[in-house]
This record gives C-alpha cells, structure tokens and sequence, in this order.
C-alpha cells in the first residue's frame, strides 16, 4: 500500500510538471543562403564574444556568402581554414558565468526540441517585477537577453526580433550539419541514376528473355 501511495505521488508531481513546462515555439528553418548569412552575421557579432564554433571554419562563412571583408575582420591574422574560437578566454568566461559558455556548433543537435528550442530560448526572455531578466525556457541561464527581447511590446520591433531569433536559429540548425543539403541534392541525383539504371536493366531483361526464348 505505501508503495501504491509513492507510486501515486509521483506520477501526479510529473504530471503537473508536464503541464507547467512552456511549450516550445515551431519554427521554419531556412535554407537559402541569404538567411544563413544574415544569421551568420549576428552570431559573429553578438554571439561569438562568448561562444565558439569550434567545428565551423571561417572559410565556410564566405561561402555563406557572407561578405568577405567581414570574414577578414573576424578571422583577423587567422588563415581562413581556421576553426572560429570564442574571443573571451575560459577561464575569463570562467570567472564570469561560473563555467564557459557552450559551444555552439552542435547545439541545434543538442537540445531535445532543436531549432523550436534554441529559437524559443533566444525570444523567452522578460523582465521580472524585481527587474531582474529571466528566460522562460531555460530560467537556470546566465547569458544576458542578446536580443534585447524583454520589455519589447512593439509589434514592428516584435516582428524584427522574430526574424533575427529565426536567421540564427537557422544558421545553427545549418552548423549542425554543414553538408545537409549537399547529400539531400546528391540523394536525388542518385535516386534518379537508380530509376533510369533499374528501368534499363528491366528492358535490357525483357530483350534477353526474348531472345532465349526462340532459341
């Protein structure tokens, strides 16, 4: 009976969990490579004081698209095929957040909801009575509110906020996994080299069997 009663209590903890827990926002991902230079830019120069994208290269940023004199002032002295470091040191981050930052290269694969999380965590931002700033989808985080989302009740600004959290959502989402379009067009190249193969072996078999027959 005691374990009936324990088994109870949690079940109905966990259930009002699942209830207070804030529903993620849906996001369209981008693919075109003006978004993902857009929000290549705004990772660079908000995000990447903090951040690393230790599995991106600066090469790979010009080939966003990304104007190739901003790539220059990023990388600096760096050769272009250098991996992008974060420009605050570890134990400078360290010092200031309790640990360093995360890096970002992966983080779109990180976190259970993916690109819905990261761009519901970008916009989850608000200001507290006590005037505090807190984050609705992650209340433990200790990154300041980058885009300036909390207290913003303007609609146009709301709309432009959107697009930003959602050109660096897609960016990440495309960090994960740089290649990901390059396979999906190879994919259908090679599905339409095995449709046309399969269709001429089925002919050249149908031929072959004509001809045994009369044989």
């Amino acid at each position: 009976m005691k374990r009936l009663i324990i088994f109870a209590f949690c079940w109905l903890a966990c259930s009002a969990w699942g209830e207070a827990e804030v529903q993620l926002n849906k996001v369209e991902v981008a693919t075109d490579l003006p978004t993902l230079a857009r929000g290549a830019e705004t990772v660079m120069t908000v995000c990447n004081g903090c951040h690393s994208l230790k599995y991106i290269h600066f090469r790979e940023l010009a080939k966003l698209g990304v104007e190739k004199d901003k790539v220059d002032g990023w990388r600096g002295s760096n050769p272009m095929g250098t991996a992008i470091a974060s420009q605050m040191p570890a134990d400078a981050a360290a010092a200031s957040f309790g640990k360093a930052p995360p890096d970002l290269s992966l983080m779109a694969k990180a976190r259970e909801g993916e690109a819905n999380y990261i761009y519901s965590y970008l916009l989850g931002y608000y200001t507290a009575p006590d005037g505090t700033t807190g984050n609705h989808y992650y209340p433990p985080t200790k990154m300041p509110d980058v885009l300036a989302v909390a207290g913003v009740t303007d609609p146009a600004q709301l709309a432009e906020l959107n697009k930003k959290a959602r050109e660096v959502t897609s960016f990440l989402v495309w960090a994960a996994d740089p290649h990901a379009q390059e396979r999906k067009s190879l994919g259908l190249y090679v599905l339409g080299y095995l449709l046309v193969f399969t269709t001429m072996m089925y002919f050249l078999k149908g031929r072959i069997w004509a001809t045994l027959e009369k044989v």
